[in-house]
């Protein structure tokens, strides 16, 4: 008779504990250090001054929506590299856009054009 409480109770006490780490597993999951869709490799200098580079690391270590855009980079023809970050967004696509946009945005501000034809989106997660 006691082995049926104690049962009873094993089991009561086993469903609060799933009850309790279920939900806490799945908001565990951050996008911090990640890198998400990748869609190109990004040229960088690997100087840590340079703002690119910064902007990449920043797009890493967001932990949110967020997408790296930058110019296609080719040795022979292009000078110029932009780039923009756009961290912790609403959404993915929304980060796309934002970043997309400050990216070509560049263009206009510095009066500058480049064989490669403009910003695309790099990775975005």
């Amino acid at each position: 008779m006691y082995l049926q409480y104690y049962r009873k109770t094993a089991v009561s006490i086993l469903a609060g504990f799933l009850i309790f780490s279920a939900p806490s597993s799945g908001a565990a999951g951050s996008l911090a250090g990640k890198i998400g869709d990748k869609r190109f490799s990004p040229t960088l200098s690997l100087d840590p001054k340079e703002a690119c580079y910064k902007a990449y690391l920043a797009y890493i270590a967001a932990g949110g929506h967020s997408a790296y855009a930058t110019t296609f980079y080719s040795r022979v023809v292009d000078l110029h590299i932009f780039c923009s970050a756009k961290l912790n967004a609403p959404s993915q696509k929304a980060a796309e856009d934002m970043a997309l946009r400050a990216c070509q945005s560049a263009f206009t501000r510095w009066k500058v054009k480049t064989a490669s034809g403009g910003c695309a989106i790099a990775m975005s997660k």
